[in-house]
């Protein structure tokens, strides 16, 4: 008997399709020590952002006792964090910038065909967030850990365009002078 094509392909469980789902990216991987009495031990951290090119991204940070160890926790972290961020066409609808730690960021929104002019941290958060035009600048420390921190807190603040507060424009009244306008209340009153 004959396996057809269709007997040989393994079958895919819910847990590979929701894989699928985001794009997962690692952003670094350290080599950490905790010293004990015999020596140290080493560990492996891991710092992860999901995405789903929709405007939903996440981030998580996890330790292991070997790399996989620590990227697997790390990416069940990232998508258990996952937030919506507002987008308006391809880019952010406003300016943000944040301090957070040694890390500052500035997100600028620009036009359509720019790309993303970015670092290496922060330009791998927008890409798999799904944001393709946005000016950027990172100042301060350039720690991997703090500049996606500050990036994911840039997001965070982002407003729709929909919530932003309008002010209605002050219409000007032709009326007295307010000295003249309280002289006349005084002399009504006697």
């Amino acid at each position: 008997m004959a396996m057809s094509n269709r007997d040989r392909r393994p079958r895919r469980s819910p847990a590979d399709q929701e894989e699928k789902q985001y794009d997962e990216r690692t952003l670094d991987i350290d080599r950490v020590a905790r010293v004990v009495k015999g020596g140290r031990r080493f560990r492996f951290r891991a710092l992860v952002v999901v995405g789903d090119h929709k405007g939903g991204v996440g981030m998580g940070i996890a330790k292991g006792a070997d790399v996989t160890t620590a990227i697997t926790k790390a990416t069940e972290i990232a998508k258990k964090s996952l937030v919506r961020i507002p987008l308006y066409k391809t880019t952010i609808p406003h300016e943000v910038e944040v301090k957070l730690g040694g890390s500052r960021i500035l997100l600028k929104p620009a036009s359509i065909g720019t790309g993303l002019i970015a670092g290496s941290v922060v330009r791998t958060i927008l890409e798999v967030a799904g944001i393709n035009d946005v000016l950027s600048k990172s100042l301060g420390s350039s720690n991997k850990t703090n500049a996606a921190y500050a990036t994911m807190s840039a997001l965070q603040r982002l407003v729709p365009a929909k919530e932003w507060v309008h002010r209605p424009k002050r219409q000007t009244v032709e009326s007295k002078p307010p000295v003249a306008k309280a002289a006349a209340v005084t002399k009504e009153k006697k």
